[in-house]
């Protein structure tokens, strides 16, 4: 079993797999006369294939325990998939680069601290929604369309804190 310790989450530990969406470290600009910011263009949307089409949808994920374990990955080849949190709710994420296995030595943990969200680009490898301490409520934009977008790769994982 490969033993992770989850690392806080930075745009820069994160950069090969996605985008950290944060408004606290990005720019904006004024809308509406000046009573609203704009955080710009805070993730890259991919949406490959045919027919494809962004989504918007709420999640609504019940916590998970610590040590996490997990016994596989999955990822979307044909499209990036983002998540916000709501509500301040802090999640893990565990990642790896894309590709068509998983090298052990590549995966990677990240603990949120709640008012960061992900967006990982398309074909990397992910796990599934870990939300901690209460249920969480997330914004994920994500494809639609033809075709398979999601692939499981088995690998059983622990993670902590």
């Amino acid at each position: 079993m490969l033993e992770l310790k989850a690392e806080p989450l930075t745009p820069e530990a994160f950069a090969p797999f996605g985008d950290v969406i944060d408004t606290r470290t990005a720019d904006y600009f004024h809308i509406n006369a000046g009573r609203t910011r704009r955080y710009h263009d805070l993730a890259k949307v991919e949406t490959l294939g045919e027919q494809a089409r962004a989504l918007i949808s709420i999640f609504v994920s019940q916590p998970v325990s610590i040590p996490l374990e997990l016994d596989f990955l999955e990822r979307h080849p044909q499209g990036s998939q983002a998540f916000m949190p709501l509500h301040e709710e802090r999640f893990v994420i565990v990642v790896a680069p894309p590709g068509d296995s998983i090298d052990p030595a590549e995966v990677r943990a990240f603990v949120t601290d709640g008012r960061q969200g992900v967006n990982y680009r398309a074909g990397t490898w992910h796990a599934i929604q870990s939300v901690l301490e209460r249920e969480g409520e997330f914004l994920v934009v994500d494809r639609g369309g033809e075709g398979n977008n999601c692939d499981e790769y088995p690998l059983a994982l622990r993670i902590t804190l």
